[in-house]
């Protein structure tokens, strides 16, 4: 029961974290690595700031999932 309520939860993390992660992206991918993006560092404001928080607090809910299904089994 547990180890099924706990996979749920996990499989809705980890979609969040996946649209999360998209939306983040800018510029037209690898762009960035063949010299296209000239901004090197920028700071976070509104939307984009609540998006990078909301992506790390759903990473460590994702790993800290992983980690109970480990310990239940």
């Amino acid at each position: 029961m547990n180890d099924t309520l706990i996979s749920s939860i996990q499989i809705i993390l980890s979609i969040i974290l996946i649209i999360t992660v998209l939306i983040q992206q800018k510029g037209g991918g690898t762009s960035g690595l063949f010299g296209g993006s000239t901004n090197v560092y920028s700071t976070k404001r509104g939307v984009d700031k609540i998006l990078h928080y909301v992506t790390i607090v759903t990473a460590v809910i994702f790993f800290s999932t992983s980690i109970a299904i480990i310990a239940i089994n």
